[in-house]
């Protein structure tokens, strides 16, 4: 599933980094957090690698 904001691709990001072990877990928080724990590397790794051009910094909740 692909980022719907840049701010969603920087968490899925961060939580990519925490699940490989390259960055400390106890160094996420907020959605970063939550996303390592529940989702699985493969689903963060589509999630940071959405494009950026023409996203939004952050989405809007409808």
């Amino acid at each position: 599933m692909p980022a719907k904001s840049a701010a969603q691709q920087k968490a899925a990001g961060a939580a990519l980094s925490a699940k490989r072990g390259d960055q400390p877990k106890s160094k996420l928080n907020g959605a970063a957090k939550s996303m390592e724990e529940s989702m699985s590397e493969k689903e963060l790794e589509k999630m940071a690698h959405t494009k950026r051009k023409g996203m939004s910094e952050h989405s809007s909740k409808s």
